[in-house]
């Protein structure tokens, strides 16, 4: 019962925030539109801002776990924009609000966990120090992290996904090159 409660309190702020910013939402709307007391919504979150913790992050996990293989930095890049598309509005005004520290942390998170599987998988048997390895994640971390919040920035109203694949086409063999290059130096 009690994990039920805390999914339609989330259901209750996800459809809230849907239709206004984060800033006019109070635990009273949330409560009231849920139709619990205030000191249920207590009992499952400290405040408003622990909600949407609980709700990134558990976007965040289930857009990892939804790609246990992952074959390119293209599908690295998708994964990384599908969290911040998947509840685009909720998103977008998390991002704008206040709590835009929740929603950077969380995808920061995502793009390493994504890039670090991408890396175990497709490149861990080249000879590459830990240091290097670090260095390239952290590059292409960088990378999957800006494109989100580019696309965030701009209202996300558009697909990113053409922009993506053709950063990909643009980048074809930079990766070959800096493997090639820490077996160089």
């Amino acid at each position: 019962m009690a994990n039920f409660t805390k999914k339609a309190l989330i259901e209750s702020f996800l459809e809230l925030i849907e239709e206004k910013p984060l800033n006019k939402i109070t635990v009273k709307d949330i409560t009231a539109h849920c139709q619990v007391n205030r000191n249920t919504f207590y009992y499952h979150f400290q405040d408003i801002p622990e909600l949407i913790e609980t709700l990134v992050c558990e976007d965040a996990e289930s857009i990892i776990e939804s790609a246990p293989e992952i074959e390119s930095l293209e599908q690295c890049l998708d994964i990384a924009v599908s969290f911040a598309l998947k509840r685009r509005r909720v998103m977008y005004h998390i991002y704008h609000s206040t709590e835009r520290a929740i929603f950077e942390h969380h995808l920061w998170v995502t793009c390493e966990k994504i890039l670090t599987r991408y890396y175990d998988m497709a490149i861990s048997s080249y000879n590459i120090n830990d240091s290097d390895r670090y260095v390239i994640i952290e590059y292409y971390k960088c990378l999957c992290f800006g494109v989100v919040i580019s696309s965030l920035e701009r209202g996300i109203e558009d697909d990113i996904r053409p922009m993506i694949h053709r950063i990909c086409e643009l980048k074809k063999g930079a990766l070959e090159d800096m493997i090639k290059n820490c077996a160089n130096s």
